[in-house]
């Protein structure tokens, strides 16, 4: 209502705008027009013959999925408004003067887009609390518990995204506090201490008023600024943790003294008390062995994966070796020409690694982990990869989606068994979910999202969740049906300039989300688009009244 639309009014690109707010209007809807109104009658007008609010929670809870999108967004999110704060000056301005309002309660757009990812830990501290004092008879607890328990499991995604932002927060606010002196809002540093201390002069010993940042890969020496508002620190000096060392040390006359020593410059330090300095010294030491634990893990990983691609035999580092290493190739034996290659091939290599082999999208640290398929070594994401036993040990490998489908079963591997049966359980359990006879409604339907292929989708809405639409099949075998919350679509047929080659197509809307389908005859189109009306508003109760499958 404020910075989503006032950003949209200034000319922002609706690419940032849905990249930083996410799917947070069909969230909004879901609470305007379902959970609020329903409890608010329950409560004013209903509390007296009917005093019950776990079966409200338990019915609208498989909505909170919809808090799903939004958490896993945040990282993204946060990146870009702090890439739009840097860079784009329209953006900066619209969001300082907002920022400035009293809407804003002095709290800036980061605090505010963090209010989500918190609603759904609250739910399950109210619920909890709620359940302590309701009556072990009462009609409500079976509900109650159940709606805890879909309300936890959301909960969990979201504590995680929170203790993310809380470093983020700590490090965007140190990052002002520097007067953007030093990059350091990166999702891999961490602030470990902070703190005033005293700095004696190498010339005349006096001790000098300074101020120490200590994160888990560098120390920030700097100079205090004597300033109400702004850059409160100016950076003197950044030590890497890599190199340094830290110990006590004596002086005549001067007591609680210690010194850190870098690769460029050592500092001669005082604590205001011996317990200061102990503490000091014991985190930076700490710290130190921290990061030589990481570095020496990092690099052992690192050499056993330089030696698994010198026995890939199928691998383009493997023949390319090999070629360089014979007599006279590309260079007539002399060793410019082998040096040469050689570079050229160390080129390729880290070029490759940059990116999956599958997808050619680029890694990051944080949405697109590097991984190796341990059938071929190609470097690969998460989503290009399956999970595979080979039949030199038990567990599940990493492998890329063409090993996965060269890759034979291998049901002489130990555990194998086990594992098969825990997938026959879930496909039964997941057949059950999507079998007619436990579904208001279900049929075949053409289905088609982004592209121009259509594919034959078994679509059902199962009595347990009467307001959750699920597909299965198409670009979806092997995988879990896919559940869409219904409530806060809309459902249409296609406008006049949406030409598809299929017949008796509609489709749902949601934010910056359209999913078409197509019917076998119109008589299917026709009820499915009714059916789903009513489960985008909430209409529950007579959905099932006149329902037959096809």
């Amino acid at each position: 209502q404020v910075f989503c639309t006032k950003l949209s009014e200034a000319g922002i690109s609706s690419e940032v705008i849905t990249g930083i707010f996410s799917n947070i209007s069909s969230i909004y809807c879901f609470h305007g027009q379902f959970l609020l109104p329903e409890l608010k009658t329950r409560i004013t007008q209903e509390w007296n013959v009917n005093p019950r609010l776990g079966d409200i929670l338990q019915k609208l809870a498989p909505f909170l999925k919809m808090y799903g999108e939004y958490v896993k967004n945040f990282d993204r999110a946060m990146d870009i408004v702090n890439t739009c704060m840097q860079r784009s000056s329209p953006f900066k301005d619209v969001v300082q003067n907002i920022q400035k309002q009293e809407v804003c309660g002095n709290l800036t757009l980061q605090h505010h887009m963090l209010e989500p990812v918190q609603r759904i830990p609250r739910y399950e501290l109210l619920l909890k609390d709620y359940l302590k004092k309701l009556p072990e008879e009462s009609p409500d607890r079976k509900d109650a518990e159940k709606s805890l328990e879909l309300i936890s499991t959301a909960a969990n995604h979201s504590n995680a995204a929170i203790r993310k932002m809380e470093k983020m927060h700590k490090l965007l606010e140190v990052y002002e506090r520097l007067g953007g002196e030093e990059d350091i809002v990166n999702p891999a540093n961490e602030l470990i201490k902070e703190g005033h201390i005293q700095k004696l002069s190498a010339k005349n010993g006096t001790a000098q008023d300074r101020y120490l940042f200590l994160f888990n890969s560098m120390v920030l020496y700097c100079v205090p600024k004597l300033r109400l508002i702004g850059q409160k620190f100016s950076v003197r000096e950044k030590m890497d943790i890599a190199g340094l060392q830290v110990q006590e040390i004596a002086k005549q006359n001067v007591a609680h003294t210690f010194s850190i020593t870098g690769k460029k410059r050592s500092l001669e330090l005082q604590a205001r008390t011996e317990e200061e300095k102990r503490e000091w010294i014991h985190v930076i030491q700490a710290t130190i062995e921290k990061h030589k634990q990481n570095s020496e893990t990092f690099r052992a990983f690192n050499s056993s994966f330089s030696q698994e691609e010198e026995h890939l035999p199928d691998s383009s580092i493997a023949s390319t070796s090999s070629v360089e290493s014979m007599p006279g190739a590309d260079g007539g034996g002399t060793i410019g020409g082998s040096d040469s290659s050689r570079k050229s091939s160390k080129s390729k290599r880290d070029k490759e690694k940059q990116s999956c082999k599958s997808c050619s999208e680029s890694f990051n640290s944080i949405t697109k982990r590097r991984h190796h398929c341990k059938q071929c070594g190609a470097v690969i994401c998460a989503k290009c990869s399956e999970f595979k036993p080979l039949a030199d040990n038990s567990r599940h490998n990493r492998v890329c989606k063409e090993c996965f489908l060269k890759l034979p079963a291998s049901p002489c591997s130990p555990g194998v068994e086990a594992v098969g049966e825990q997938k026959k359980k879930l496909a039964a359990e997941k057949q059950s979910l999507l079998a007619a006879e436990n579904s208001l409604f279900s049929s075949y339907l053409q289905f088609l999202e982004k592209g121009k292929t259509w594919y034959k989708m078994w679509v059902t809405i199962p009595k347990s969740e009467p307001l959750v639409l699920y597909l299965q099949g198409g670009s979806q075998d092997g995988r879990s049906p896919r559940p869409i919350p219904l409530p806060g679509y809309e459902v249409s047929l296609p406008g006049s300039g949406e030409k598809f080659d299929v017949k008796h197509a509609f489709k749902l809307c949601q934010s910056h989300q359209t999913l078409y389908f197509s019917a076998e005859d119109e008589e299917l189109q026709m009820k499915w688009m009714e059916i789903l009306t009513k489960a985008a508003k909430g209409e529950t109760e007579d959905t099932a009244e006149g329902l037959s499958n096809p």
